[in-house]
């Protein structure tokens, strides 16, 4: 368990953490979420002992990470999968890990075989590509078989089946009752994996709640896109039912279904250029949580347009 009190970081005027408290439970996936700058890495830091606090406290199953007197079987973690000698082969990457913590030679091919890695085991850190990289720096994070896994975005230059595998390794990880910690900006991919999120944005918690808890129920919405959408809002328009538009000819209806969209559109000639159910997913409660809290914004209705 990992669990956080007033935790906060400044430098200098800059705060980068701003007293969060929350706790990261035993036999589930928990989501870290946030924008760039939110201060999720900061937070890691601060878990794993990198990083000092300004003020507050964080604890690993009730005492700090840097106060365990054997880390790697306490924590395992995976921040910066690039923090690796180059001229050392992955094999030896690990056994020097290992050397620390008088964990056996088996434990070291066992992880390089979990992690795909056994055919360039004697080959040099330095040419590897970064989904291989990611696979070493996991292979190091589980070396000491912890009950507490923490990851910075794992999935970080993976291809489809190594994505896959990072969701079924923490997924399979909670299940045997441990702690799982981890970051990612794919949203679609921590809802297919994480059984609890917690949401950070300018160094501040928006939200701490389970994935389903987040979403909340389904939007029964319908995007459509005419060349008259006056005039079918206006055909629309009645009690319960709610119209938005934020593109021309482009509409968001709530309140009635596609197919009645679609049939009332037909009775009055009104062509419909498309119509799509839509359903409230993680992305869109993050993005509604954290609109206000990016430090750097696109402008997403030009990008529309140019995808057209």
């Amino acid at each position: 368990m990992i669990e956080a009190r007033g935790l906060t970081k400044r430098y200098g005027d800059r705060v980068a953490v701003d007293d969060i408290s929350f706790t990261v439970r035993p036999g589930a996936v928990t989501g870290f979420l946030g924008p760039n700058g939110a201060g999720k890495s900061t937070t890691m830091r601060m878990i794993l002992g990198l990083a000092r606090p300004s003020a507050g406290t964080v604890t690993i199953d009730g005492r700090r990470f840097v106060d365990g007197p054997s880390p790697l079987t306490q924590a395992g973690a995976l921040l910066d999968a690039k923090g690796v000698h180059p001229g050392r082969s992955a094999y030896h990457h690990l056994a020097a890990l290992a050397a620390t913590h008088g964990i056996p030679k088996r434990r070291i091919l066992e992880v390089i075989d979990l992690t795909g890695l056994s055919a360039v085991a004697d080959r040099r850190v330095g040419g590897f590509s970064l989904g291989m990289g990611q696979r070493l720096g996991i292979a190091a994070a589980l070396l000491g078989d912890p009950q507490v896994l923490i990851l910075d975005e794992p999935v970080n230059g993976l291809d489809p089946e190594g994505v896959r595998w990072v969701r079924t390794l923490a997924r399979h990880y909670a299940g045997e009752g441990r702690t799982v910690f981890l970051s990612s900006h794919l949203m679609s991919e921590v809802a297919l994996t994480a059984d609890h999120v917690i949401v950070i944005g300018r160094g501040r918690i928006l939200a701490d709640a389970s994935v389903a808890e987040l979403v909340g129920d389904p939007k029964e919405a319908t995007r459509v896109r005419t060349t008259r959408p006056a005039d079918l809002a206006a055909l629309l328009g009645r009690d319960g039912v709610s119209i938005s538009s934020e593109a021309p000819g482009v509409l968001e209806i709530t309140g009635a279904d596609a197919a009645t969209i679609a049939a009332e559109a037909a009775s009055a000639g009104i062509v419909l250029l498309e119509l799509t159910p839509l359903a409230s997913t993680l992305e869109d409660a993050y993005l509604a949580l954290t609109r206000d809290e990016v430090e750097y914004r696109s402008d997403a209705r030009m990008a529309e347009e140019a995808t057209r």
